[in-house]
């Protein structure tokens, strides 16, 4: 169907829906229409820009799935030249460093095809998470959204050796496709969501906010504070690995941006309780509150904050 055509269609279903529908259905129609043109024509934008710019001998299919968005259109339309296993083994490798602060691990056991809701992934989890909940939340939230971006076109992920949920939902890690945030107005396609795992998180979802470089620590033993959607996080870079907790002591709630870091301890300066960063920032008589955190390429890295959290000053 030619393009002048299909907006022609695109209209009369619209002029149709003005007459027979409800108003708000007629506003809810116009919204999904702009939304779209406006998902498509950045994507379309980013194809010129990136096909454009591309250094002369470049493979056009790597240039175009190394952006977020456009590789997220290919695997709409059945394009992208990886299968949804290779992804996703991608997406673990890169959040595995993380895991192992939690003192866990995560396998694919297996993807499933025949769920009505489309693809289920089968992951198996390895390692406790020292028993503490909010180190658990943080490693489901953190594969959430590092599968999510790789692979969208998961509906849902069924985990084995995670904490049992709570009764009020099922044990499952939900996984629904959607573009990256940054598409034009943040918009997901109709029909989808931001990642959430019902049952298995505290009260509201998870947002994710992008820190650029400029707002973390250097290289070495470092500490670095800022205050991200209301919220005050504690930066940590050790050699190897940078981690992210709300900054306040678990024991008497100081903040912890002065506090001292000796190696992988961090020692309050008001109560002196000290607190391992590598392992989930856990202490002798407390557990700091850590975040998901996932290193991009370009030296910034994306947080997750619960609305409880995001909420807090």
């Amino acid at each position: 169907m030619a393009g002048q055509d299909t907006g022609e269609r695109v209209a009369a279903l619209l002029d149709e829906l003005a007459r027979t529908g409800d108003p708000r259905a007629r506003a809810a129609a116009d919204e999904l229409v702009r939304t779209l043109v406006e998902f498509y024509g950045e994507g379309l934008a980013r194809v010129v820009r990136l096909l454009g710019n591309a250094p002369p001998g470049a493979d056009p299919v790597t240039v175009l799935v190394a952006d977020e968005l456009v590789a997220d259109l290919l695997i709409l339309h059945d394009l992208h030249p990886e299968d949804t296993l290779t992804r996703v083994g991608r997406a673990l490798d890169k959040v595995r460093p993380y895991l192992g602060s939690h003192a866990g691990d995560v396998e694919v056991l297996g993807l499933d095809d025949g769920s009505a809701e489309g693809q289920v992934l089968r992951l198996r989890l390895r390692g406790s998470c020292d028993g503490c909940p909010s180190s658990a939340q943080t490693v489901r939230w953190t594969i959430e959204e590092a599968v999510a971006r790789t692979a969208p076109e998961i509906a849902r992920i069924d985990v084995e050796g995670a904490t049992e949920a709570p009764a009020a939902g099922p044990a499952l890690l939900q996984i629904l496709p959607g573009p990256p945030d940054d598409a034009p107005g943040g918009h997901r396609p109709p029909g989808s969501a931001s990642p959430a795992s019902p049952g298995l998180a505290p009260p509201g979802p998870a947002h994710w906010h992008t820190v650029g470089p400029e707002g973390l620590p250097g290289p070495g033993h470092a500490l670095g504070s800022a205050r991200v959607d209301g919220a005050l996080l504690l930066f940590v870079r050790l050699p190897g690995g940078l981690y992210a907790y709300l900054d306040r002591c678990a024991d008497c709630g100081s903040r912890l941006d002065d506090a001292d870091l000796s190696g992988d301890l961090l020692r309050c300066a008001d109560c002196g309780t000290e607190y391992d960063v590598r392992h989930a920032g856990s202490g002798a008589q407390g557990h700091l509150e850590p975040l998901p955190l996932l290193a991009e390429d370009d030296g910034s890295v994306r947080i997750a904050l619960p609305e409880r959290q995001a909420a807090a000053s």
